[in-house]
């Protein structure tokens, strides 16, 4: 039996670059796009591959904190800016740390499923460049505990999280196992990301990535088990997503081959004001993978394409355990062997992920979406891998927080 109580469509997908260190047209001391200005890209960039625009019934915009980094709330306001369409309809924004652009994939489509619209336009943006870093991580510490964790937290509070998970890591699985893999991630980002024109290591030319991936971590300038190169890069951007009944994809003018169901998602929240669990696992990560794979009637080994949350490489190492590709303490070696890389045995994070692309947060939900839906749809351009018939489904796991908000969502290729 199906998950949903009617089939649901993707399709329409588009992102923006991602602004920022890295990219040759970044100046941090020149004036920069203004977080409207991606908001009506990424929606523009949508709407102008369909027809009959005047069907979207609903808006939903997926963000973290404007409010800190832009002094900018009320974002459903800019749809009809946007879009006529869009003048007197109802525009929601959701958030949900640096999953809110999954939870704008989930409102989107149960929006859908409720027959309150045939069509729904999904955003997610985020503008991090107009305040200095360590201004920008005390802002985004709000993902976590604030009145709990950040008095105590270390200068760069979510970095600092990961590298607690690191060293935790290196404790039970040893650093000579641990570090390497995570190198290989970074690697891997940044060799998918230089397939991407969007993306903002795009222009990264580094001919050893491995030895800069290996770099020992600085305590005394950054975090204590991770060095920078572990991170994903402050970024501007946004992205946008149509999802659609059947009914709306005729009314939108948008043939099934060039659309992506959507099978099954997963809406996971742990306890913002506990610890987790387990420093050396992503609990909630794993709970997610499971049930959506559940509702789904599918298993891990029958994924082509996966997109996972890495905001830092030891963190994908940990997706991959969770979403049961690798077993427990199994990560590094997986991927170290090659296995996550375009042509291996499950191709992830293949534009570039949170560390290649750049993780404009409130954007980054959607953006895997997007990703999943171009590799399944055959729109992926020089970083299209081949999706094998006998596995015709991708899957994103998209993270708030430290492992406390998931969405997991799987799309199967349409026949």
């Amino acid at each position: 039996m199906s998950f949903f109580r009617k089939k649901i469509y993707a399709c329409a997908g588009f992102y923006t670059i991602s602004l920022g260190t890295g990219r040759k047209e970044f100046h941090p001391k020149k004036p920069r796009p203004g977080i409207e200005h991606y908001i009506k890209e990424a929606g523009l960039g949508t709407i102008e591959q369909i027809e009959n625009p005047e069907n979207i019934g609903e808006g939903v915009i997926g963000n973290f904190v404007a409010e800190r980094f832009c002094r900018q709330g009320n974002l459903g306001g800019f749809f009809p800016m946007v879009h006529p369409t869009f003048q007197y309809k109802p525009c929601t924004r959701v958030e949900g740390a640096c999953d809110s652009g999954g939870l704008a994939l989930v409102a989107s489509v149960k929006t859908i499923l409720a027959d309150l619209a045939d069509v729904t336009l999904c955003m997610g943006v985020e503008v991090q460049n107009s305040v200095k870093a360590i201004y920008g991580a005390d802002y985004l510490a709000a993902a976590g505990w604030f009145s709990g964790e950040r008095k105590n937290g270390h200068a760069y509070f979510f970095p600092d999280q990961f590298s607690q998970r690191a060293g935790a890591c290196f404790d039970k699985f040893g650093y000579d196992n641990m570090r390497p893999g995570m190198a290989q991630w970074y690697v891997n980002a940044i060799d998918n990301a230089r397939k991407n024109p969007k993306a903002q290591e795009y222009h990264n030319k580094n001919a050893d990535l491995f030895a800069t991936g290996m770099t020992k971590a600085n305590p005394k300038a950054f975090c204590e088990y991770i060095n920078v190169f572990d991170c994903s890069k402050v970024s501007d951007g946004a992205a946008a997503l149509i999802f659609t009944s059947e009914e709306g994809l005729e009314k939108i003018g948008v043939e099934k081959k060039d659309a992506v169901e959507v099978v099954a998602y997963a809406q996971v929240q742990d306890n913002l004001t506990t610890p987790p669990p387990d420093l050396t696992k992503l609990s909630t990560c794993e709970v997610a993978a499971r049930r959506v794979y559940e509702r789904a009637g599918i298993e891990a080994k029958d994924l082509s394409v996966l997109e996972v949350h890495d905001c830092f490489t030891v963190a994908g190492l940990l997706a991959i355990e969770a979403a049961g590709f690798a077993g427990y303490g199994e990560g590094a070696a997986f991927v170290k062997d090659g296995n996550t890389k375009r042509d291996g045995s499950i191709p992830t994070n293949t534009s570039g992920g949170l560390i290649g692309y750049g993780h404009p947060t409130g954007a980054t939900g959607v953006r895997q979406a997007i990703d999943v839906v171009h590799q399944l749809s055959g729109k992926a351009g020089d970083y299209q891998i081949e999706i094998d018939p006998s596995r015709p489904y991708g899957m994103l796991s998209s993270m708030g927080g430290n492992d406390k908000t998931v969405v997991a969502m799987i799309l199967k290729k349409t026949e």
